[in-house]
């Protein structure tokens, strides 16, 4: 996202042509995702933790004016809703040398979800276009480097200096060294290393080349081993193609998967077909807490076999 292209294509889409002012009547933390927001920021007060999470939206906004950072998309339970959320949870604790890859992070919420239900911190990894996003999460969470030792590599995923596309791990190069977590400018020394990627509200920034682009370059990172996926949701339609929509004052326009284009995108374009086990369903969602007004969302995941 980050070439000058990618970005204003990403801004385009997020922001839909023109940033609306930040409106605060959108805000509304469900019964979960309050009790999340408490328990790691310490603010056990509903006006107090309020204002706090309104405070940091509007120092995001002024970086990275997003649609999910203006529809406050960022608060809610976005990792643990997703069909495969066990699975990583599980690859945490079974393997040897896990690694959890945020995609397009933001304040690192998904990190800190999995974090807290048990993925080793110092095992999981955020990457995002913006890094002051990944400094405001933690003055969100109040939390530092330290309180939260999971790592950060911040830069443009179409940057092959950042990610570039390697084949699919092959079993002739499992059981490859890990690389120092603590040092990584690049995703590229993760080649066959990840045990899960996770990429919500990301691919549906980008145009259709450019997802299939994106899905080839997760594909060389991720681990050959039986059980890792790649995991997310996104806007998704009944057919694919361009959506025009306009979401409480946000002009959508952008490429979306149909659940059987998505499906034989991964099984059989990415990866040889057969080699993976691709879901995918597209529900209706809720736009914010409270609202009667739903939106397509896709979710998927693709499991390695």
């Amino acid at each position: 996202m980050a070439s000058m292209d990618k970005e204003s294509q990403s801004t385009k889409i997020e922001t839909h042509h023109s940033a609306p002012p930040l409106d605060e009547s959108l805000y509304g933390l469900r019964p979960q995702d309050a009790v999340f927001f408490k328990k790691l920021t310490g603010i056990e007060d509903d006006a107090v933790l309020k204002q706090h999470i309104l405070d940091i939206q509007a120092k995001a906004y002024k970086v990275a004016p997003y649609g999910c950072i203006y529809l406050f998309v960022f608060t809610r339970h976005r990792l643990s809703a997703l069909p495969a959320y066990q699975q990583v949870l599980r690859l945490g604790h079974e393997c040897k040398n896990p690694i959890f890859l945020d995609i397009g992070c933001c304040f690192g919420n998904d990190i800190r979800e999995a974090v807290l239900d048990g993925f080793p911190a110092v095992r999981a990894i955020g990457c995002d276009l913006r890094p002051e996003l990944w400094n405001l999460g933690h003055e969100l969470f109040k939390s530092s480097p330290d309180t939260f030792p999971a790592h950060f590599v911040g830069g443009d995923a179409f940057d092959p200096e950042i990610l570039s596309i390697a084949p699919p791990a092959s079993m002739q190069i499992a059981g490859a060294l890990t690389p120092d977590l603590s040092n990584l400018t690049s995703l590229n020394p993760l080649r066959g290393c990840v045990s899960a990627i996770h990429a919500t509200a990301f691919f549906h920034l980008f145009k259709e080349d450019q997802q299939l682009h994106m899905a080839r370059a997760f594909a060389g990172l991720l681990s050959v081993e039986p059980g890792s996926v790649i995991l997310g949701a996104h806007t998704g339609t009944q057919e694919k193609g361009v959506m025009n929509k306009v979401v409480r004052d946000l002009e959508l326009d952008m490429f979306t998967h149909s659940a059987e284009s998505w499906t034989a995108m991964w099984d059989g374009e990415v990866f040889e077909k057969g080699t993976v086990k691709v879901e995918a369903e597209l529900r209706q969602t809720s736009v914010s807490v409270g609202s009667d007004e739903h939106y397509p969302i896709l979710f998927w995941s693709v499991t390695r076999l």
